[in-house]
């Protein structure tokens, strides 16, 4: 009998893409929740053929284009020393941001367009192996007051036969802090579309990375093709002579949106959105307190690949 509570990941980059690094307990583990592993996707082909009766064919169905996707949560916080990577640094990685550390001070996640990372995953369902490589994905981070700082995760990656093979090593998870309750202790920074000290309520923030598994004769692989920041904002709604943020969707500037969270030196995490652009503004109701929810795009200059970063201090 496996049960559904002994699930558990392990990580790490790859340096050849597709090519396993054997990521260990002791150096890869993850500390995940709502873990949902799809072992199987594909595209199904099964000819039409004349066989002189109706009904199916009598040939078995082809699985093309087999892969693997993945789903799972990761809390919101640093590794709790300024300047290390978190645990997740390689799910980041592996969705498309570069790593720029610096020593002792800062870790800071930022989109590229180019040269992009891939990991090898190990996904364990009480006692079957799940191992995924040449994975490549997207994540998004949410915040909500009362709640912990999530960033979930979307995999997907190339079909490996789900195996026995057990974990090398203990699963010990290490750089990864206690997570972060979303509150006005410890969100020291709350600026949405340049209108600090908002009282944002929830803000969820996408990368939208679109991913293609594409198999060629001689090549299969996760390719990211694009990808379209953006996310949610519900506020509690100010008076409109103070923020007008109906004028703000109209209008097409953008303006500058920073929430940091703090649990302490080592595990701060500033998200950033420094061009968002309000497309939306909706009334809504938080127990008998007026909100407004504001779907926005997350823009880059012409610079490129500057309309997120995540910072961890």
């Amino acid at each position: 009998m496996a049960l559904t509570r002994k699930k558990f990941l392990v990580a790490k980059i790859e340096s050849t893409y597709g090519t396993d690094p054997v990521p260990v307990g002791g150096s890869n583990a993850i500390q995940v929740t709502n873990v949902e592993v799809t072992p199987i996707e594909s595209d199904n082909v099964q000819a039409a053929a004349f066989q002189g009766f109706i009904g199916g064919s009598t040939r078995g169905t082809l699985v093309a284009n087999k892969r693997v996707s993945i789903t799972f949560d990761v809390e919101l916080s640093g590794s709790g020393t300024a300047g290390t990577a978190p645990a997740f640094g390689p799910l980041l990685k592996a969705a498309g941001l570069s790593e720029t550390i610096v020593v002792s001070t800062s870790v800071t996640y930022a989109g590229v367009s180019s040269s992009f990372d891939s990991a090898t995953l190990y996904c364990f369902y009480d006692g079957t192996r799940h191992k995924i490589t040449g994975a490549r994905g997207t994540v998004s981070f949410s915040m909500t007051a009362g709640q912990f700082a999530v960033a979930s995760f979307q995999f997907i990656g190339i079909y490996n036969a789900p195996d026995s093979t057990a974990l090398s090593g203990t699963f010990t998870v290490a750089n990864q802090a206690a997570a972060i309750e979303v509150n006005d202790t410890n969100v020291t920074t709350s600026t949405f579309h340049g209108v600090a000290s908002s009282r944002i309520e929830s803000f969820d923030l996408a990368l939208n990375n679109e991913l293609l598994y594409k198999e060629t004769t001689s090549n299969q692989e996760v390719l990211i093709t694009n990808r379209a920041p953006g996310g949610t904002a519900v506020i509690e709604a100010p008076a409109i002579g103070t923020t007008d943020f109906f004028g703000k969707a109209v209008a097409s500037a953008t303006g500058s949106t920073s929430l940091v969270l703090s649990g302490g030196g080592g595990n701060i995490v500033t998200v950033n959105a420094p061009q968002t652009d309000i497309t939306g503004c909706a009334y809504g109701d938080t127990n008998g307190v007026i909100s407004l929810s504001m779907p926005y795009l997350a823009l880059p200059t012409t610079a490129g690949n500057n309309e997120v970063s995540v910072v961890f201090t």
